[in-house]
């Protein structure tokens, strides 16, 4: 809604609610789902664009405490109204968490490499919040209104349509199934689920231009109950190796769930230089089938929106950018993978 949708005064009436002037309250750069708002300079507000969004800002409001149990960097929650006394929809306050989105930055490889460790270090905490076995801070009674990622459709009957339908021709479909083929060898047949962020991209994702450190991670309204290696398909595959070694130094701390044979083991730790290549590839592997599924699956909506905040290249920029991953000889073990575009 524009700022009339609902009036001045119901943004003026929260305003107050928060001892904030009316003339404090400024709009900002908002996403798909939600209109944004500035109330004054420590707090946001976020006030869903249709009824169609509100489920996912009632589910936001359950997640990002969670998320913050688990130590994950994210603004807490200052109020979820849902009465629908002050406008047509529910609304919620949040913290403001200092910094810019990354996507605004334009950084060294030495800080963009810094702040793709903290990113990794905090999607290892996130993913100990398991539906199987959660922690004791937190059960999945608390999100009754998380959704649990079905398993997917093969990539490789997507690839098969997309031929059939003229969106590949026959050497790309061949191209890509090989590629399905070779990594399905070292995907597990039911993959752990953990809480996932996800819609972890730029700019979703806050940081000090000071000190590159990563201040805050924000928009929860895709989170769900899904395999955690899904985390990573909406990042350019070259910044996905440095984001892994902050998720792996994570998990390696000393009484982290994620760690084997603790009692909150999900299953899914990530593995080490020292584990066997076998588990190493299993989980390089299913980061990459994600990335791969992901932007075959836009290939039917191609259409560009860069006028909109959560929009990501298109799908076939996505293809060429793995494509030129694998031909600039990438990092073990990668290049073990790599072997069906050499």
């Amino acid at each position: 809604m524009e700022d009339d949708e609902n009036g001045q005064d119901a943004l003026a009436a929260i305003a107050a609610r928060h001892r904030i002037p009316a003339g404090e309250v400024r709009p900002i750069p908002s996403g798909v789902a939600n209109h944004v708002y500035l109330l004054g300079d420590h707090m946001v507000l976020r006030i869903p664009r249709t009824e169609a969004f509100v489920a996912d800002l009632v589910k936001e409001a359950a997640v990002i405490p969670a998320a913050r149990r688990a130590g994950v960097r994210t603004p807490e929650v200052i109020t979820f109204d849902d009465t629908r006394s002050e406008m047509n929809v529910p609304y919620m306050v949040l913290g403001r968490a200092p910094g810019v989105d990354l996507a605004q930055l334009e950084l060294s490889e030495t800080a963009a490499q810094k702040v793709l460790h903290q990113v990794g270090r905090e999607l290892a905490k996130l993913h100990q919040l398991s539906p199987a076995a959660p922690p004791a801070t937190a059960t999945t009674m608390e999100l009754p209104d998380v959704p649990v990622d079905r398993a997917a459709e093969d990539p490789r009957s997507l690839v098969a349509r997309l031929l059939a339908y003229g969106y590949l021709d026959a050497s790309a479909a061949r191209w890509l199934t090989e590629w399905f083929d070779q990594l399905s060898e070292h995907l597990p047949a039911e993959p752990q689920q953990t809480l996932v962020h996800g819609d972890i991209a730029p700019q979703n994702l806050l940081v000090s231009p000071g000190t590159t450190d990563l201040t805050g991670i924000v928009d929860w309204g895709d989170a769900q109950w899904a395999d955690p290696a899904t985390e990573f398909a909406k990042f350019p595959l070259r910044a996905v190796p440095a984001m892994l070694d902050g998720y792996r130094g994570q998990q390696g701390d000393p009484g982290d769930p994620g760690d084997p044979g603790d009692p909150g083991d999900p299953g899914d730790r990530i593995e080490t230089a020292e584990d066997p290549p076998a588990r190493t590839h299993a989980w390089e592997a299913r980061v990459l089938w994600h990335h791969l599924h992901w932007a075959l699956g836009r290939l039917t909506d191609p259409v560009p929106r860069p006028g909109e905040r959560h929009w990501t290249a298109p799908p076939a920029s996505r293809l060429l950018s793995i494509l030129r991953f694998f031909a600039a000889a990438p990092p073990a073990p990668w290049s073990a993978l790599a072997q069906p575009v050499r």
